[in-house]
């Protein structure tokens, strides 16, 4: 039913950190947060690779490869945060469609990332297979092939939340569409009487009814018309 749908039939319950920090989405979610650190990171940090006589980017002197993977980095690292504070808050919320907008923004966001991701490795790794040999043997490169590893990483990390997302989605809307009553497993007999099952059917006994009793049993009582009968004399 719509009440427990997506969770809202817990809502209230205090929180626990232990409880919080054991949940898949948000393990997940810290161990992309540091895998954005470290893409955005080592890609800034030698984004300015000198070149002789000027200064570029690392990954084939194309500086839309180190900007593209800053960015994908930077977003994913604060889309993080605000995902791990959403999930510590998620427990408390009672509107159904509050908790029904946040499952549906983190389903959309980590597929969208996961694409994201997808993107930014085969692009570092495309122009960073381009690069001269000089540049390959030359100081930075850990940190220019780290942001490419790190990339392929969170390839898998985002693809995972976009999982749990979308089970989380889909458990939710199967609440929403639940029945709200549970049918009762036995059927209750009828006042009064008793139920007897013979073979494979079933019947119920009436209600003391004193016509229908047999004579000799105790409580019989014969109709009026016999016990006031006499025998004719001749």
């Amino acid at each position: 039913m719509e009440g427990n749908a997506y969770g809202a039939g817990m809502a209230g319950k205090p929180f626990d950190v232990l409880d919080y920090i054991k949940k898949p989405s948000v393990i997940l979610r810290f161990i992309s947060w540091v895998f954005a650190i470290i893409v955005f990171a080592c890609i800034s940090a030698e984004k300015e690779y000198s070149f002789g006589s000027y200064v570029a980017c690392p990954y084939g002197g194309d500086s839309g490869a180190c900007g593209f993977g800053i960015f994908v980095g930077v977003i994913a690292f604060l889309a993080c945060m605000v995902f791990l504070v959403m999930d510590a808050m998620f427990d408390n919320w009672s509107n159904v469609q509050h908790r029904k907008m946040a499952v549906m923004a983190d389903l959309i966001f980590s597929g969208i990332w996961t694409f994201m991701y997808f993107v930014c490795f085969c692009y570092l790794t495309n122009k960073w297979v381009g690069t001269t040999n000089t540049i390959k043997n030359g100081p930075g490169v850990s940190s220019v092939q780290a942001a490419i590893a790190f990339s392929f990483f969170s390839i898998i990390t985002w693809a995972l939340l976009s999982g749990l997302a979308f089970m989380k989605f889909r458990q939710g809307s199967a609440s929403a569409f639940a029945p709200s009553f549970e049918p009762s497993d036995q059927p209750t007999p009828y006042p009064g009487t008793t139920a007897t099952s013979v073979g494979n059917d079933s019947y119920q006994q009436p209600p003391f009814d004193p016509t229908t009793t047999k004579s000799g049993d105790p409580g019989f009582s014969a109709p009026p018309s016999q016990a006031q009968y006499q025998a004719p004399s001749y």
